[in-house]
Formats: C-alpha cells, structure tokens, sequence
C-alpha cells in the first residue's frame, strides 16, 4: 500500500474515449503511477469485468489502482483507493488510499475536513471532457492549491508540456495520456 509520501506524481484517468488505448498506456507509463478506473459508460458486470482485467495489468507494471466509485465498492473489487467528490468517499478508512476530486474552495476545504492522501484540482485547462467549460487557469489553480492540506495533483487539459509549464509535479490526464 502506498502512503501519502509515495503517491505517484503521473495519474492516467480512463474514459470511455481512452478505454481502446488503455493497455498500452498502461504499459508505457514510467512506474510507479497511478491508475483512476472511471468507465462510468458500462453496465455494472462489464464494469467489474474491466476493472480486473485493467488492475491485473496495472498492478503487472507497478502501478497504484483507484476505483471511482464508493468506499465499499472499491474495497470488495480490490482496489488500492477511491476516487471522488469528497462527501461521496467519506467515511473512508485505514486501509484505503482517498484521492477526492475538487473544482472549487468548498470542495478543497471538503477533502481538509476528510483528511484526503491527495486531492485532483480540475480544470486546470480547457478539456475535451467539458468542451466550452471555464478553466480554473494557472494563477486559480495555485491559489486553490494553497489551501490544500494534502497533495494536489493538476488535472483538466494537462500533458507533459502543460505540466512543465505550470510548473506542477503532481499531475493527471485522461487525453494528455491517451
């Protein structure tokens, strides 16, 4: 199990439009990183069925398995963590890594209060996953960020060039690694 001082620096999101390309991402992101499995898109047995043929993999190249989804669920499907809006993981526990996703000041403060491992702050920039949605912008971004309590990791139009030129470590894409 991963602690809050090894949480990897790279996430990879999955996304019902990065779901073909997911093995060999898998394969190709330096260990450790960290996995989300979203797949919100499919039906609940073919959900579980994908989530062990991904975790499966992503274990086999050293890579942390988040589930989006609730505590419990994450638990019984063997995942390393949960994934989501703070007050939808809570209560969480020991032996769960909690990565909450925050867009605003409520949801930051939310994931303090829950004692969050890390926290993924989006959007950072413009996303194909919310076309025409308002970025939060650099200089928003870090300033969310300062409130944090925990590590932040930038999502929402982020890649490679984009994470070196926030100047942010701690980062995460569904697109930026597809």
């Amino acid at each position: 199990m991963a602690t809050i001082h090894s949480l990897p620096r790279l996430w990879l999101l999955s996304d019902e439009r990065n779901d073909d390309l997911l093995e060999a991402r898998l394969a190709e992101l330096p260990a450790p990183a960290g996995f989300v499995y979203r797949h919100y898109h499919l039906p609940p047995a073919r959900r579980f069925a994908r989530f062990q043929q991904l975790a499966r993999m992503a274990r086999r190249h050293g890579h942390l398995v988040i589930l989006s989804d609730s505590t419990l669920t994450a638990r019984e499907w063997g995942a390393d963590g949960v994934y989501g809006a703070p007050l939808s993981i809570y209560p969480t526990r020991a032996d769960m890594i909690v990565i909450a996703a925050a867009h605003d000041m409520r949801e930051i403060a939310q994931a303090n209060r829950l004692d969050a491992d890390a926290v993924m702050l989006s959007p950072v920039f413009a996303t194909r996953s919310h076309p025409g949605g308002a970025a939060l912008g650099p200089s928003r971004f870090r300033a969310l960020a300062a409130h944090a309590r925990m590590p932040v990791i930038a999502l929402g139009g982020m890649d490679a060039m984009l994470a070196r030129k926030l100047g942010w470590r701690n980062w995460a894409a569904i697109d930026g690694l597809s």
